[in-house]
């Protein structure tokens, strides 16, 4: 790789999910993104990006958010625009959860779950979450910004057993 690279500039996280049967509660999945710093690259979190929000800044949003995984397409889309990023941020992990509102719920629960990473047209990685199917909550995606300040991706397909938030303060942690 030349010195020139731009590296991963802007990416897109699309999520998608089958409805729960008519007459069970419906099956509500979310996308997560955590930032993290040069100071602590692997936690805590400098902040979360969930729900119809965005980063502080405006460069990481999420664009869709779906609470049933009805309709056609993807249930949720977020965008990161990387290269915005101020020079302080180093890693982005997107995550995904399980809401447990109404009981416990695992990927297996949910009927065609769907993930995929995307720069522009190109497809950096697919995944449905089989692998991780006994888990609530999983890490998808790995961003990272070296020295040169260019961003690379990583699949990072990661199960957990916790709830939402007990989630979002562990999914930058090192892998095992």
């Amino acid at each position: 790789m030349s010195s020139l690279s731009k590296g991963i500039r802007k990416a897109e996280v699309a999520l998608k999910w089958d409805s729960s049967p008519l007459g069970t509660p419906a099956h509500d999945l979310d996308l997560v993104a955590a930032t993290y710093t040069s100071d602590a690259p692997y936690g805590p979190f400098a902040y979360l990006v969930y729900f119809d929000q965005r980063s502080p800044d405006g460069t990481i949003a999420l664009n869709r958010d779906s609470r049933t995984g009805l309709g056609l397409g993807t249930d949720e889309v977020m965008t990161l625009e990387l290269d915005r990023l101020a020079p302080d941020y180093v890693r982005v992990v997107v995550g995904v959860t399980v809401q447990q509102r109404d009981g416990r719920r695992t990927f297996g629960d949910v009927a065609r779950t769907g993930v995929r990473v995307l720069e522009g047209p190109e497809v950096l990685a697919e995944d449905d979450l089989a692998d991780v199917a006994d888990a609530t909550a999983a890490t998808v995606a790995e961003f990272t910004r070296n020295d040169a300040g260019v961003w690379r991706f990583r699949k990072l397909l990661r199960g957990f057993d916790t709830d939402p938030a007990g989630f979002a303060d562990l999914m930058g942690s090192p892998e095992p």
